[in-house]
């Protein structure tokens, strides 16, 4: 029995399983292949990491580290949702949701005073930022948008693109000139294994030690790098002085969920240099009650209802003062008065940046309208190919997603590779110093020279993940024929070391008549945008986070989301995890659900997902039934695209249930037609019938299940019984599904 682990995840996603799910398993019943359920949600990690108060029965086990130790194992088929990257207040607003349910789980300890609760806090680390990705990516990443996904792109352009304005924008990417990550990286190949450890020397030479027992490989790079945090504070007055200048709106874009160490404090710089008037006043008094700028305006807002009435609204006041003589900021909910600053999960640079190029360099402000804006991503590492695209942009006019051409991406990330992988390794320096490797024969490695403040970080990429991902970038060009660009910096440290790895893998394979590239991320975007705008694709061959930037960026002006990616994920030790889309808008799509009873989240990464995972099944065991299943569902995709049953963004037009009930259907329909497999084409017969019978009332009950607000029993952890009812409304459909 060939079996597919599908993970139960976060939000959207996860509600969106409670549709497809049982039609999955309803399909694959009887031909040898079981579909299995493993909750890797963040409540779902938070009750795995802390039994030992719980009951037995509301214990679960933790699937996480269960399917770590599955991606080592050959037969490995691994279908991965998005799931919640959280940041400190998701935790929080989690763990309360969790005590409300009767689950005797601890608090966070936001500021750690005594052992126990430094201890508590480390136990919490596991569930925080990118605490899944890490683990379960044990191979590199092919990223690209299913053929028929792409062809209907073409066909059938989204409309949410918007045109740069022909009179000009005065929209542009800021960032630092020095002292960034960028500036101060330094990095090497180890020429042996060694353990070793992370020591801060204060300027008298007592050592602390940061992290020890890590263990490096011969041939792995590394590196260190740290943020100098005077110069990022002075980088933001510039700019917000800038901004008000240029009347614009001022945003920043980071990534404090996955960057979980370093971005929210990069991001807590910013909103204490954009409200320092109000917070320097009331410092003695925020600091009392544990205001924490690091978590945005909102933990400040919400710390002061500690405090008197009369001395909240006081400090309230002083805040909504500052906006007087500071430039707007772009916002998040215009209507809620959520601005760019109050929440760090909010700013996403992959979902935000794409948007400022899709809605023609603007943001929304205040009044609810799009305005220009200057975009602050301060570290240089990645924010120049940003400036690239916008200033592509401002010159030569908006993209159109029916002629431009593809960007697919090979992406190095096993093993936890680079930067995303840098969070257990990162460090705010308590005092003016040097942050050093030093390896167990007591020899430094790396160092930074540090002061007060500074985000010191280290990261990691092991040569059997850069061997891979080489090898991988050259098999994806020869099956494509498109040229293939390693984004790679000479004049960055760590870049320099990869680059040598490439020139050394290259000639292991055959590369005659291909055409590979190796520029930094600039040149390597000037040259991609070039062949974008002529209509013709190319591979992007990139570290861990441009992977995850560009395969955000493009398929959002190409498709509109880039939840119709498809990604594989071909595991070192011969397995395969397969990840279905970005779930930037899963909150949202919730928001709307809990209102208006309107799923517009769109399954289709899930669809395509499960076609290579039901492929490889069929190459592995040679079972003909999985192939069939891959080669019907592909072409009932294909039938879902081309008849438009994607969810609609509008309550009482067709959303994610009646789109599950439209592949079901076509998937059905094809197996009904095949004569591949007499057993399958008798079975689904049957089945496509009773279906296309019963159309008009199923869509009558799905559509009758909206207009009003729904209860899910919980938003981290939904009432199982309740979310079923919501997401499975049909009881025409359901009983056709059950009974099959």
């Amino acid at each position: 029995m060939a079996k597919i682990t599908w993970t139960y995840t976060d939000e959207a996603p996860a509600l969106a399983t409670y549709a497809f799910l049982p039609v999955l398993k309803a399909f694959t019943k009887y031909t040898g292949i079981e579909v299995d359920l493993a909750d890797i949600s963040l409540a779902g990690r938070i009750i795995a990491n802390f039994p030992e108060q719980l009951t037995d029965d509301q214990k679960i086990p933790d699937y996480l580290t269960i399917l770590g130790e599955m991606t080592q194992q050959p037969d490995a088929n691994i279908i991965k949702l998005p799931n919640i990257s959280a940041s400190i207040p998701q935790l929080q607003a989690a763990i309360k949701e969790l005590r409300e349910k009767g689950y005797d789980i601890p608090e966070y300890p936001e500021e750690p005073k005594t052992e126990a609760e430094k201890a508590l806090q480390q136990r919490f680390s596991v569930v925080l930022g990118s605490a899944v990705n890490p683990v379960l990516r044990e191979g590199n990443s092919d990223r690209r948008p299913a053929a028929a996904v792409k062809a209907f792109a073409k066909k059938h352009p989204h409309k949410m693109i918007k045109p740069w304005p022909k009179s000009g924008s005065k929209t542009r990417v800021a960032h630092m000139k020095d002292n960034d990550f960028y500036a101060h990286e330094t990095s090497m190949t180890l020429d042996r294994a060694s353990e070793v450890k992370i020591e801060f020397v204060d300027h008298a030479g007592k050592i602390k030690v940061l992290k020890e027992g890590i263990s490096l490989l011969a041939g792995e790079v590394i590196d260190t790098t740290h943020i100098d945090v005077a110069a990022l504070r002075e980088f933001y007055a510039e700019q917000i002085e800038a901004a008000k200048q240029d009347e614009v709106l001022l945003s920043l874009h980071l990534k404090a969920t996955m960057m979980k160490v370093s971005d929210p404090i990069m991001f807590g710089h910013c909103v204490s240099v954009y409200y320092q008037e109000a917070l320097e006043k009331h410092a003695g008094t925020l600091k009392e009650i544990g205001a924490n700028v690091n978590n945005g305006l909102a933990d400040i807002l919400d710390k002061l209802n500690k405090l008197p009435a009369d001395k909240k609204a006081e400090i309230e006041a002083d805040i909504n003062a500052v906006y007087q003589h500071r430039p707007a900021l772009a916002m998040v909910d215009s209507r809620q008065g959520i601005t760019n600053l109050h929440v760090p999960n909010n700013i996403i640079i992959d979902a935000s940046m794409p948007n400022v190029v899709r809605d023609g360099g603007k943001m929304w402000n205040a009044h609810d309208q799009l305005q220009d804006c200057i975009a602050m991503i301060p570290d240089r590492c990645y924010a120049t190919m940003y400036k690239e695209i916008v200033e592509d942009a401002k010159e030569k006019g908006q993209f159109d997603p029916a002629t431009m051409g593809n960007v697919s991406n090979v992406g190095l990330m096993a093993k936890k590779a680079e930067e995303y992988g840098s969070h257990d390794k990162t460090f705010e320096a308590e005092a003016p110093g040097t942050i050093r490797v030093v390896d167990e024969t007591g020899t430094t490695l790396l160092e930074q020279t540090v002061n007060t403040g500074d985000i010191f970080r280290m990261c990691q990429a092991k040569d059997v993940a850069i061997r891979d991902w080489v090898g991988l970038a050259v098999r994806r060009a020869k099956a494509s024929g498109n040229p293939v660009v390693f984004w790679l910096d000479e004049k960055r440290a760590h870049d320099r070391e990869i680059i040598k790895k490439v020139k050394m893998y290259l000639p292991e394979h055959d590369t005659s008549g291909l055409e590979i590239h190796i520029k930094a991320p600039q040149e390597a975007m000037k040259y991609t945008l070039k062949r974008v705008r002529k209509g013709e694709d190319t591979i992007s061959a990139t570290g861990n986070v441009l992977r995850d930037y560009l395969t955000d960026l493009f398929p959002i002006l190409e498709l509109g989301t880039s939840a119709r990616m498809l990604s594989i994920v071909p595991l070192l030790k011969g397995g395969g995890l397969f990840e279905t889309g970005a779930g930037g808008s899963a909150p949202k799509h919730v928001q709307q659900l809990l209102k208006e009873g309107h799923l517009r989240w769109d399954s289709l990464g899930e669809y395509c997902a499960l076609v290579p995972s039901l492929e490889m099944i069929a190459e592995k065991t040679g079972n003909p039934k999985a192939a069939v299943l891959a080669k019907t569902l592909d072409q009932a995709i294909a039938q879902y695209l081309e008849n438009g049953k994607l969810p609609s963004r509008k309550v009482h037009e067709l959303d994610n249930r009646g789109s599950t009930f439209y592949l079901t259907l076509y998937w059905a329909q094809a197996l009904a037609a095949q004569d591949e497999d007499a057993e399958l084409k008798a079975r689904f017969t049957e089945l496509a019938e009773k279906l296309s019978e019963q159309e008009a009332t199923i869509n009558a009950e799905l559509l009758a299940a909206q207009g009003a607000p729904v209860d899910l029993g919980g938003y981290f952890m939904p009432d199982p019984e309740k979310a079923t009812r919501v997401m499975r409304p049909s009881p025409t459909l359901n009983e056709i599904i059950d009974h099959f």
